[in-house]
């Protein structure tokens, strides 16, 4: 009876201190922040490089191109690994097909100085649209994995004509418990990033893509905050396709229809 009350004692704190790591180094664990940063010059880009203020004395850099005149402004809110301008490929080619768009780096990732948070993401997402909107032209959003996040979070706070969610979660705090099922995620997460309550509030026709293979964020987690839209327009699971696969694809053409049947609506 002693041994076992010592073993379930010594258990009972292993658990505490895995628990506690956990919630000490969680913002280190969920965010994937380090990259290589390409400079527009070497991206091919007919585009600018803008500062858009935020908080007190901070900014988030990225980059802009206006649309040619019919199309609209992409607003792209990127995923967790690295810097927006990883992803250049996408903005050659939405340029090239007359979109326009504005791409960031959040606070904390390796174009934008400062501290990684979701009210930090969720500031600059909101400043980052603002910014957009006045240049005054029509937009869209468009959020990838973790930015899927504050992709529907704008879309609740404002107006657009469009939102697409490019492997979505339900919520961080889902795809956490999906993934440490015996940890209390739900109480000591401090970055929960709840689309599914946001979602509630999105006025603007929804288009969510999804890979039946996504190892990173479970396709039922598009799945499911696509049955939560107001005003759902379509869904597209690709099988077999893993979390970074969808560009290539096809998802810009299924994207591009989308953008214009919203703008037609």
């Amino acid at each position: 009876m002693r041994i076992a009350a010592v073993a379930a004692a010594l258990l009972v704190l292993a658990y505490l201190a895995v628990v506690g790591y956990m919630y000490v180094n969680q913002r280190a664990l969920q965010y994937d922040a380090d990259g290589e940063v390409t400079l527009i010059a070497d991206a091919g880009l007919t585009a600018q490089e803008v500062a858009i203020p935020v908080g007190e004395g901070a900014s988030v850099n990225g980059w802009y191109a206006p649309p040619a005149e019919g199309h609209p402004l992409i607003v792209y809110f990127k995923g967790n690994s690295g810097s927006f301008s990883g992803e250049h490929e996408r903005y050659a080619q939405w340029v090239a097909d007359g979109y326009g768009f504005l791409a960031f780096d959040y606070r904390g990732f390796p174009t934008s100085p400062g501290q990684i948070s979701e009210a930090g993401i969720l500031e600059d997402a909101l400043a980052a649209f603002d910014w957009a909107a006045g240049q005054g032209h029509p937009l869209v959003l468009w959020g990838r994995s973790l930015g899927s996040g504050p992709a529907t979070y704008v879309a609740s706070e404002r107006e657009a004509g469009a939102l697409l969610l490019e492997t979505p979660f339900l919520s961080a705090v889902t795809v956490a418990a999906e993934r440490y099922p015996l940890l209390p995620v739900g109480w000591v997460m401090l970055d929960q990033f709840r689309s599914n309550e946001w979602i509630a509030e999105v006025e603007e026709p929804v288009f969510v893509a999804h890979g039946t293979q996504d190892l990173t964020i479970d396709v039922s987690n598009g799945e499911r905050l696509y049955a939560l839209a107001p005003n759902p327009y379509g869904i597209w699971i690709e099988e077999g396709a893993d979390h970074g696969d969808l560009w290539d694809r096809g998802i810009w053409a299924r994207a591009e229809d989308f953008f214009t049947a919203a703008a037609v609506e």
